[in-house]
């Protein structure tokens, strides 16, 4: 059986993933709500193995692996850090602290579909953009889980976070609204 793979990734309405360092919007561009919350916790609830790539992975071992108490960390981001992490990297040679990770070096699509066959446990990619528009491509993506916040950031806007993708068609699997404001969409991509 192939395991499923998520590329889950968070967006401003107008699609951005972050936001540069001129902008004062916070973390989750300061519309976090404890629906989302308590919704992002539950997702990571079951066992799964996160996939990143180098980048992503390095901002996310910076925070989560900072010496920073875990218990400071919002839940879904202790149980992300308590995850088997694969981090497909031509550039890392250290795991940076995560606890279980394993840095791989190769073909990405390759590596993933190699992931997808042997594992007993769905994979999950935040954020890694560059590396899931690759894997898009080559048609290893199953589901995009967009979080939309509710906010336009076409002047600190930075990573639009379909701006390498190719042309995909989309199915919506799932939707739902969080704390009235935040949106949570979930589609099935397919080659245009």
């Amino acid at each position: 059986m192939t395991a499923t793979y998520t590329w889950d990734v968070f967006s401003t309405l107008d699609s951005y993933g972050s936001f540069g360092p001129e902008a004062d919007w916070g973390g989750y561009w300061s519309k976090q709500g404890p629906e989302l919350l308590a919704h992002r916790a539950s997702l990571f609830s079951t066992d799964q193995r996160m996939v990143f790539g180098a980048t992503t992975f390095r901002e996310n071992a910076e925070i989560l692996t900072s010496g920073v108490d875990p218990l400071a960390l919002d839940e879904w981001n202790q149980r992300t850090l308590r995850m088997p992490a694969t981090v497909i990297s031509s550039t890392l040679e250290d795991t940076l602290g995560w606890p279980d990770a394993t840095i791989v070096s190769g073909d990405a699509a390759e590596i993933v579909a190699r992931l997808k066959e042997e594992s007993d446990v769905p994979l999950r990619s935040q954020a890694s953009l560059s590396l899931n528009w690759s894997l898009m491509a080559a048609g290893l993506v199953d589901r995009v889980q967009v979080t939309i916040f509710p906010v336009v950031s076409g002047q600190t806007g930075k990573s639009p976070i379909f701006g390498g993708a190719g042309d995909f068609d989309l199915e919506l699997l799932e939707q739902r609204t969080l704390d009235g404001h935040t949106q949570e969409l979930v589609y099935r991509p397919t080659r245009h």
